[in-house]
């Protein structure tokens, strides 16, 4: 039998699949479940908070586009940090720390699945969820050209359900389109309103976790110098310009309360919006918040690996299995974690605290790559880079994120 040590992941992702795969991630984690609580937090305001969380993803997306280059490898976040500052403790506190908030993130998503599975079959919400986590670390452990593309066709399924939402109010309204502006940009003198956009951008930037996992791919990615620039790129934008139309139709199809009510948010619209029984879109709502926790766990299972591999985690957790390629014990290892938090811990609080990790994780990334550029350590040869602007600002905007959302109450 081959000796799973010596065993590689295999490298068979190209654009598409990169760019498919950080869509699935990010939609899944977000709009299907999370945006009648932003609708909540923010009101009318709801797609200003969306797009306050894009616009400081837009400089984190530009320096994971410039460390995916200079450091082509798996656990990405961990050996971004290790490179750059060469301090053991603190590669090692970031990888455990990216690792608690995929896991934080997946159970969020589980959790907001069953609240759609729950309108069709009635089981105990944890008998629900644990469900959606076996199947999908099956799927996960499955192999990864085979994981991948089940979630490329789960995404073009869910982007699919959006549109149809989207398409059926603006042709139903299109006159509403004219108000789209005014709910981008709350009145600064408005403080019940900027304070609720800043609470509802905790809960708007977890919708955006995704493009940082496409790095985790690096190792199993076609030419990943010239393509994980593009794929981040891609995701960020399309996702973008999604979240934004669509929370701009929660706020006109249905109230605070209504959104508050339901565990499933893009249902209540589509019924509002098509005036019958919304099966297709519960379905396709399930689909796309079970592809966000595949995607999430086979993201997890890379850092585990990536970190096993650098020696910062047991060997034998980071081994490759011959027949799937794929690291299965870490697989199973994050399901577990993600089962139990999912089972125990409140929708919100999972996702809120998801997002506090994740931009101190990118806070440090960001400086990460100000001191690869402080030092004049030099990016290899045709990769992508950006000015060091990008990374400073990156570093400034999510620790201001985290103290806005505190000091607004979120």
């Amino acid at each position: 039998m081959k000796d799973t040590d010596t065993v590689q992941l295999r490298r068979s992702i190209g654009l598409t699949g990169l760019v498919l795969y950080g869509l699935g991630v990010t939609i899944g984690a977000g709009i299907y479940v999370l945006v009648g609580e932003t609708v909540v937090r923010a009101g009318s305001y709801a797609p200003a908070s969306f797009l306050l969380s894009a616009f400081v993803m837009g400089f984190t997306a530009g320096s994971f586009a410039e460390l995916s280059g200079r450091v082509p490898q798996a656990a990405g976040e961990a050996v971004y940090v290790e490179k750059s500052f060469g301090l053991a403790w603190l590669t090692i506190a970031v990888g455990l720390a990216v690792l608690a908030e995929a896991m934080i993130a997946a159970a969020a998503i589980a959790v907001g699945s069953a609240g759609y599975v729950a309108e069709l079959i009635a089981l105990p919400s944890e008998v629900l969820v644990t469900c959606i986590v076996v199947l999908m670390a099956t799927v996960a452990a499955w192999g990864i050209r085979e994981s991948v593309t089940i979630a490329g066709v789960m995404t073009l399924v869910e982007v699919a359900g959006l549109l149809i939402i989207i398409v059926l109010a603006f042709t139903q309204d299109p006159g509403s389109l004219a108000d789209l502006p005014r709910s981008l940009v709350p009145p600064l003198g408005d403080w019940p309103a900027v304070s609720g956009v800043l609470a509802a951008s905790m809960i708007a930037f977890f919708a955006f976790i995704g493009f940082d996992d496409v790095v985790n791919l690096v190792e199993e990615a076609k030419n990943p110098a010239r393509i994980m620039p593009w794929a981040i790129g891609i995701t960020l934008a399309t996702v973008t310009i999604l979240y934004v139309l669509v929370s701009f139709v929660g706020t006109q199809i249905a109230t605070a309360e209504e959104m508050a009510s339901t565990a499933a948010p893009i249902s209540l619209l589509f019924e509002r919006l098509a005036g019958f029984p919304p099966l297709a879109i519960t379905l396709i709502a399930i689909l796309a918040t079970m592809n966000g926790v595949v995607i999430i766990l086979i993201m997890a299972a890379r850092v585990t690996y990536g970190m096993a591999q650098a020696g910062r985690l047991p060997a034998w957790v980071g081994a490759v299995s011959p027949r799937t390629q794929t690291p299965v014990r870490a697989t199973v290892l994050v399901a577990a974690v993600v089962l139990v938090l999912a089972v125990f811990t409140p929708l919100d609080t999972l996702a809120e605290t998801s997002s506090e990790v994740l931009l101190t994780i990118f806070a440090i990334i960001n400086f990460a790559l100000v001191w690869f550029k402080l030092k004049r350590v030099p990016a290899p040869h045709g990769a992508f880079t950006v000015h060091i602007i990008v990374p400073i600002a990156g570093t400034i905007f999510c620790i201001a994120l985290v103290l806005g959302s505190a000091l607004a109450g979120g």
